[in-house]
């Protein structure tokens, strides 16, 4: 039940959680990775568009689920700033430092714990090196790596698109628009994986990928090229070792998850969808305006990390403290009923979703992403006329983390 704000809601010190009665939902473990969404649906008719949860290790923490409060929460940095030296639970020593959130919501010297000034010139320095990357061939390098993945299966007549394609297309683009070799960025898809799926591995991977990129920045100030590794380095904000390498891993992770899972949701609606596929065969539907539904209705990150409150204030009907943590529910806030009573309605030419974020810290490399996914779509349907899905539909199965939902597999097969 939705608590008014006049109820007192003020939980002990460091959780948010502590007086609403029922076991608050956890969002990891066996229920979170089969049924997120079921999850969200839930604790919005028990707790309205804000409810307490518990992420991994049972931290607690609120999801934000209503799209209004997910825009003032992304929209509002000086009542929910990015910074987590500000998060009460980590600062009274609550959280471990093993804790696999850590990677995830610890505070880093790079642009999105920043807020304010310290932000803005930092993200100067990624907007600018995004930028100049864009320029350089960013759907070239697409084309590229497309034609090389589809060349390792296409005699085979048989394919799965996650694995052999969109786990690795879009690593592959970032490795070259990064300067990291080719080989060290299809090592560091796994690692990628394993932040954003948490568990007790997800620290040795994150420090896996720092490793490799600070090699490369070591490399590029001697080595200079036209990258983006380069171009950080360079860049007049005059960042320090430690910046550089944190936002190239920024860079890195965030670009390659949520491309890589964009990538395989959108074959996955173009192949369960036969008037999707003819549509886009024969020029009645462009690629942008598949890759816009799926944001709506299957957003590449589906809890964004994280927000925590600057002050105490009122969200959703429930008293929010200072220093508590909040998680942002993009896939649940673009489902919201107050906004989208019929999610069967077309989403098309509507661009209003929450799937990039919003405010000053939303996506700055999502026209890089987008590129990406259209380069790599057109590119297969024509390498593989014919190409078809290898199962029924209802066998697609995904597999959930506190952070995304990602289909495990993609069967497809075609003439040869």
């Amino acid at each position: 039940m939705n608590a008014s704000p006049d109820t007192p809601l003020q939980p002990p010190s460091g959780c948010p959680v502590a007086h609403h009665g029922s076991e608050p939902a956890r969002l990891y473990g066996p229920q979170a990775a089969t049924d997120p969404g079921g999850i969200y649906e839930r604790l919005r008719k028990e707790h309205g568009s804000v409810a307490p949860v518990l992420l991994e290790g049972d931290v607690p923490a609120w999801l934000v689920l209503g799209y209004r409060d997910n825009r003032r929460v992304l929209d509002n940095p000086r009542q929910f700033s990015r910074d987590a030296r500000i998060w009460r639970d980590w600062a009274e020593g609550r959280i471990e430092e093993t804790s696999p959130l850590i990677p995830m919501l610890g505070w880093r010297p790079d642009c999105v714990s920043q807020d304010g000034e310290p932000h803005r010139r930092l993200r100067a320095a990624v907007t600018d090196g995004l930028q100049a990357a864009a320029a350089r061939g960013v759907r070239r390098h697409a084309t590229h790596f497309a034609n090389k993945q589809i060349d390792a299966f296409a005699d085979a007549g048989r394919a799965d698109l996650v694995q052999d394609y969109a786990e690795y297309l879009p690593m592959l683009v970032l490795s070259r628009i990064l300067g990291l070799p080719e080989a060290e960025g299809r090592d560091l898809v796994e690692s990628c994986a394993r932040v954003l799926k948490g568990g007790e591995d997800a620290l040795a991977h994150d420090a896996r990928i720092k490793e490799i990129l600070g090699r490369l920045a070591e490399r590029k100030r001697t080595e200079p090229g036209g990258d983006f590794t380069t171009a950080l380095l360079a860049h007049p904000a005059g960042l320090d070792e430690d910046e550089v390498v944190s936002h190239l891993r920024l860079v890195l992770i965030a670009a390659h998850t949520t491309t890589s899972n964009l990538l395989a949701r959108v074959l996955q609606l173009i192949l369960t969808d036969t008037t999707r596929l003819t549509g886009l065969i024969g020029g009645q539907l462009t690629i942008s305006a598949v890759v816009e539904e799926v944001m709506w209705n299957s957003p590449p990150l589906a809890v964004l990390p994280g927000r925590f409150a600057a002050a105490d204030l009122e969200l959703g009907g429930h008293r929010i403290q200072e220093g508590d943590l909040l998680v942002l529910g993009l896939a649940a806030g673009n489902a919201d009923p107050e906004i989208r009573p019929d999610t069967g309605v077309s989403v098309q030419g509507n661009q209003a979703h929450l799937a990039f974020s919003s405010g000053p810290h939303e996506c700055p490399g999502q026209s890089i992403g987008q590129s990406v996914i259209e380069i790599a779509v057109d590119v297969l349907l024509h390498r593989l006329p014919g190409l078809a899905l290898a199962v029924p539909p209802e066998e697609l199965g995904s597999t959930a983390s506190t952070w995304e939902s990602r289909l495990d597999s993609l069967p497809v097969e075609f003439p040869v």
